[in-house]
């Protein structure tokens, strides 16, 4: 007689998430980071999943106004909390400023860490952080551009701040 091992079965969680100022209801492996379900469960692509280990930045959104790598937080974490991904920044099709900023500033090459890029700078500049140079490039540390666009990435910034 063989005895079958059985995997423990998985948690599933039942959450409600508010991302854009919209609520979804979803139903969850307790496991699934904010980044995939906001990918695979919400279709709201524009975070990318660059390392999966917190370090490029790449899927970069806001919680609560405070900018999070989305691949490190867990979605249930996010119950009763407001997410804020680089899909709601236009506003009847218009770019928002710092959009414009990078546009305008040849802020990315590639562009696949580009979103990350703009989320982060925007909580940046709400942080009050982008007073000087050094500042921008310390705050903004944690996002990799692998083409090296980081010159114009800081011009940006400073002409938002400066109000361009």
């Amino acid at each position: 007689m063989r005895m079958e091992e059985t995997a423990p079965a998985v948690p599933r969680v039942e959450i409600t998430l508010k991302v854009n100022g919209r609520s979804h209801r979803l139903r969850l492996d307790a496991r699934v980071t904010l980044l995939d379900a906001l990918r695979d469960h919400l279709a709201l692509t524009g975070a990318k999943k660059g390392c999966d280990q917190g370090t490029c930045g790449a899927c970069t959104v806001l919680v609560d106004g405070r900018r999070v790598v989305a691949c490190l937080m867990l979605a249930a974490q996010c119950e009763d909390r407001e997410v804020t991904t680089i899909e709601s920044l236009s506003e009847g099709g218009a770019p928002h400023p710092v959009q414009e900023a990078f546009a305008r500033h040849d802020a990315f090459q590639c562009g696949y860490c580009t979103p990350g890029q703009i989320m982060s700078a925007l909580a940046l500049i709400g942080e009050g952080r982008a007073g000087s140079e050094e500042d921008i490039r310390e705050f903004m540390s944690g996002n990799i551009c692998r083409c090296g666009a980081y010159p114009n990435i800081r011009a940006a910034i400073r002409d938002v701040v400066a109000g361009g």
